[in-house]
């Protein structure tokens, strides 16, 4: 059985009495440590807390393993019960929907708890959650890789009277493209995207598109 645990958004605290109770009685238990973080981060620490609370070692799932060698796990679930932690709530991403779909077409039982997620805690701004359009992402800009497709979704919602949610990107062990070329993988050092970041990129793209002032207004309103 694979069980797909949704941990919150705070710390250790917040993971669900039923996915306590799942993640106790797994043999392995991994985390999934790319699409989001919890408030301490993967620190040797912090992870020493998650082991605490469930007794037993927790595996650091990578970016790399979740996309390259999930089948491992998968092939772990079908003769004993594995954990795989997600912070949040396990389909905030396309990434563990693809897990669910992978692990049914091998035959693989799943059990998912879910959790809060950011998709509704954003409620706390006091902006209603059926007045938001369309969720975004925001990668980081390269020399050569300048996407604007976001840009054109927040126009979108603003001219529909909606709000956006905006997720800013993570950058946590991606190899290098020298590396890659080199056929022998080197790892940038973790990137974590801040607001200011996000905002110089909007106004690129802002005046790439010809266009002046619609950001400064968004952060006024």
């Amino acid at each position: 059985m694979l069980y797909i645990i949704g941990l919150g958004l705070g710390d250790e605290r917040d993971i669900t009495l039923r996915g306590l109770d799942a993640a106790k009685k797994c043999e392995k238990v991994y985390i999934e440590a790319y699409t989001s973080l919890l408030s301490f981060g993967l620190s040797t620490d912090g992870l020493s807390t998650l082991e605490k609370l469930y007794g037993k070692p927790i595996i650091l799932a990578d970016r790399e393993m979740v996309e390259e060698k999930v089948d491992n796990i998968l092939s772990e679930a079908r003769g004993s019960d594995v954990a795989f932690l997600v912070v949040g709530d396990p389909f905030g991403a396309t990434t563990h929907t693809d897990l669910v779909v992978r692990a049914k077409t091998l035959g693989v039982d799943v059990k998912v708890v879910h959790n809060a997620s950011v998709m509704n805690a954003i409620g706390i701004c006091g902006l209603q959650l059926y007045r938001y359009g369309e969720t975004v992402s925001i990668p980081f800009f390269t020399e050569t890789w300048r996407p604007d497709s976001f840009y054109q979704k927040i126009q979108r919602s603003r001219n529909l009277g909606l709000h956006t949610l905006c997720l800013l990107d993570i950058r946590v062990k991606e190899p290098t493209l020298e590396s890659l070329c080199r056929g022998r993988k080197q790892y940038e050092p973790p990137r974590y995207m801040t607001i200011n970041i996000a905002i110089e990129q909007l106004l690129e793209v802002e005046q790439k598109h010809g266009e002046s002032g619609e950001v400064q207004q968004l952060l006024l309103s």
